[in-house]
């Protein structure tokens, strides 16, 4: 059952971020996220009341879902969408791949779990990786300015991802009804958002582009009603530190699909970039033991 969430998650979200890049133009970003979780928490709402689903709250519950809309269905993605207008959207994919270093040092924060040396090796080099792979760009005058500003967007967008995590798994330990709380949390998501448009004096009317309603309807019932209610299953199940093994493969689709229709260049220094990110998650995962990935380095290079 957990792998089968876990092929759906990656497959889903490692998807999603050429969609959200097919959603920007001339609607405000707000709106577009407030649609894609207004419309995702009516499917999941109308899906558990055709299976009879208890779908009131408790105060404590509706506090946990308001807490989760602000952070995995509202201020996280803002800073994604914004992102997306500065980076190639396979790339803040390769930034959100950190989320589960993230995880282990906000815990360490917060709940003082004190993080492994597999950790801190983990996170060199997956920093080191983030670094190579922008590295071209950054030295060029006319593109760094909004490089790092989309690096950065992507990056507080993926802290606030992290958090909402934390907050997922301590709810779902307390026994929190995960789909209710789920669609509850989407719909809080959604009016902070229009909440937000509205005081910004931006217009709700939806575009009638083919290509942007299509990106909507994908979103809002593949990646974010199918595709967080697997993942904040698995986070349930196996916890917040090991349901973001799935962050390590999104960035290779994402990448994959960027390259297909943005048309992203690949270089050296990117593609030793996402091998080091992916390296380091692996490691920070405990997957991966540096020492005999030397060891075989060595041996491999000898025998040559």
């Amino acid at each position: 059952m957990n792998i089968t969430l876990y092929i759906v998650t990656v497959l889903i979200w490692g998807s999603t971020w050429l969609a959200i890049a097919f959603q920007l133009g001339d609607t405000a970003i707000t709106v577009s996220i407030g649609y894609r979780f207004g419309l995702a928490s009516l499917i999941l709402f109308a899906f558990l009341l055709l299976r009879r689903t208890p779908v009131l709250l408790s105060l404590r519950n509706h506090s946990y879902a308001a807490i989760l809309g602000l952070l995995l269905f509202c201020t996280n993605f803002i800073c994604f969408y914004y992102a997306t207008m500065y980076i190639p959207s396979g790339l803040i994919a390769v930034i959100f791949s950190l989320a589960p270093i993230l995880n282990a040092l906000n815990l360490w924060w917060l709940q003082s779990k004190r993080p492994e040396k597999s950790l801190v090796e983990g996170a060199i080099m997956g920093c080191a990786g983030i670094l190579l792979l922008f590295l071209p760009q950054l030295f060029n005058d006319e593109q760094s300015q909004h490089l790092l500003l989309g690096i950065a967007l992507a990056f507080a967008g993926t802290c606030c991802f992290s958090f909402g995590n934390i907050v997922s798994a301590k709810a779902q330990k307390s026994n929190m009804p995960l789909l209710p709380t789920t669609a509850w949390g989407m719909a809080y998501g959604s009016l902070y958002l229009f909440a937000l448009s509205l005081f910004n004096g931006e217009s709700l009317a939806l575009p009638n582009s083919e290509q942007y309603l299509v990106a909507l309807l994908y979103l809002a019932l593949f990646g974010s009603v199918i595709g967080f209610n697997t993942y904040l299953l698995l986070v349930g199940r196996i916890g917040a530190e090991k349901a973001a093994y799935c962050t390590v493969l999104f960035p290779i689709i994402a990448l994959v699909l960027s390259t297909i229709f943005e048309g992203y260049q690949w270089s050296l220094y990117g593609l030793i970039g996402v091998l080091l990110v992916i390296i380091g998650n692996l490691r920070v995962f405990g997957l991966l033991n540096v020492k005999q990935f030397t060891n075989l380095h060595w041996a491999t290079n000898r025998s040559n």
